[in-house]
């Protein structure tokens, strides 16, 4: 069946091109993450990331150029900040909010201004994460900078940035996904390689049950994620009888999806945002005359590189960040109002004021298991790290397994619905 249906899909010829195309951009990504700005010890830059989980769950998202120090090191993570804050923007702000209801004009203009915020956002990461490989001394990454070499690197980086941003509205042009979402997928599966790569170094026959476990835990994460990511709660509507001159309409029974993991990934996004926040300030106050503000410093980052403490702080924002951001994207107020509007209702119960009220009550109870979903995912590595002491090179990550596994779905329904609209009487 799958054979057959690879076959189908290269048979056409718009469908093979635009996946041909798709897969050369991805190529290209992985390129531009590992052309290396210069000046930059590697070698004491990859230490670094080994030492450092916080930094390893950004280079998740960078495919990988963050610690090659790459001109793609920041990834589309500056893009992906600028879209959430667009996004609640939205919410609070009338002119940004009637942008939204104009249709695709609206969503273009939105787009233009997420991508001018991108710019400000990345050149302020790189000085940023420039500034913080300065100040680590035990493992000699960056020298010191001229003035020229500054500006010089961090437009390099800037430029890097914006190019993978257009090379992910270049693949979302060919309608197979969300072009953002496949370069981070790219850079996942990328970094995955290499993990796989060395299973045969770390192997060692006293660490077999760990290696099983290891793979275990991790069949049954996918698993979980396609169930979870796929579960919905289905609300029955029912739609009244409307008669329009010898016409009648209405007088079906559908229902409205309401899925369990409303929040994608976006809830990790912010936990991570903001877990590795307090970490990263305090690292810049190390280097002070003061004793006191080096004491306090030295004790937030012993704090945060306690793996206890870290899962338990991790864990509790995914989840709050979880129910905030289902509250920001979920309007009950307007369904009830489109529902009543086209004639529709939920069956026993009244149209209005009271709808909206029985769906949120529906979606907040969906959303704990939404949220206790996305909190286990974010402290796998953690807990895999504990599980498989001794096989450093084996960490499972949760957010990368979901992202994976929601990406790979969207594509396949991507495609699919483009051979039923190009073959529909032969499917």
């Amino acid at each position: 069946m799958f054979t057959e249906r690879l076959k189908h899909i290269f048979k056409v010829r718009d469908l093979r091109n635009a996946i041909i195309f798709v897969l050369l951009m991805l190529v290209l990504s992985r390129i531009i993450a590992h052309v290396p700005i210069p000046g930059v010890n590697v070698s004491g830059l990859k230490n670094y990331f080994q030492s450092n989980q916080l930094l390893g769950l950004l280079d998740i998202f960078s495919g990988g150029g963050l610690k090659n120090f790459s001109i793609g090191m920041l990834g589309v993570g500056p893009y992906i900040t600028a879209s959430i804050i667009i996004q609640l923007l939205s919410m609070i702000i009338p002119s940004l909010e009637a942008m939204l209801k104009e249709g695709e004009s609206g969503q273009q203009k939105m787009n233009m201004y997420t991508k001018y915020l991108t710019i400000p956002l990345t050149i302020i990461q790189a000085y940023s994460f420039i500034t913080l490989l300065q100040k680590q001394s035990n493992y000699s990454i960056i020298g010191h900078l001229t003035l020229m070499q500054y500006v010089s690197a961090m437009v390099t980086i800037t430029a890097g940035t914006m190019m993978l941003v257009w090379l992910g509205d270049l693949i979302t042009e060919k309608k197979l996904g969300n072009g953002v979402s496949l370069l981070i997928f790219a850079g996942i599966v990328a970094n995955w390689i290499g993990y796989v790569t060395k299973i045969g170094v770390v192997y060692d026959p006293s660490k077999i049950l760990g290696i099983i476990l290891f793979l275990a835990i991790s069949l049954l994460t996918v698993v979980v994620v396609v169930v979870i990511n796929e579960a919905q709660r289905n609300v029955p509507v029912s739609y009244a009888r409307r008669v329009r001159g010898n016409k009648m309409y209405g007088g079906v029974n559908t229902h409205l999806p309401l899925k369990v993991n409303q929040a994608g990934v976006i809830p990790i996004i912010f936990a991570i945002s903001i877990i590795l926040f307090p970490t990263m300030i305090a690292k810049f106050f190390q280097a002070s005359g003061n004793h006191i503000v080096v004491s306090v410093a030295n004790f937030i980052i012993n704090l945060f590189q306690n793996q206890i403490f870290y899962g338990i702080s991790y864990f509790v924002l995914v989840v709050v960040f979880t129910y905030f951001y289902t509250a920001v994207i979920f309007h009950p107020d307007q369904i009830a109002d489109n529902l009543q509007k086209n004639g529709g209702f939920i069956p026993g119960i009244r149209p209005g004021k009271n709808t909206a009220e029985y769906l949120q009550n529906i979606v907040i109870r969906i959303n704990f298991a939404g949220a206790l979903f996305l909190g286990v995912i974010a402290v796998l590595p953690v807990v895999m790290q504990g599980l498989t002491s001794g096989i450093g090179s084996m960490v499972i990550g949760g957010t990368s397994i979901l992202i994976v596994v929601s990406v790979v779905i969207e594509t396949v329904k991507a495609v699919n619905s483009q051979l039923t609209m190009r073959n529909y009487e032969e499917l």
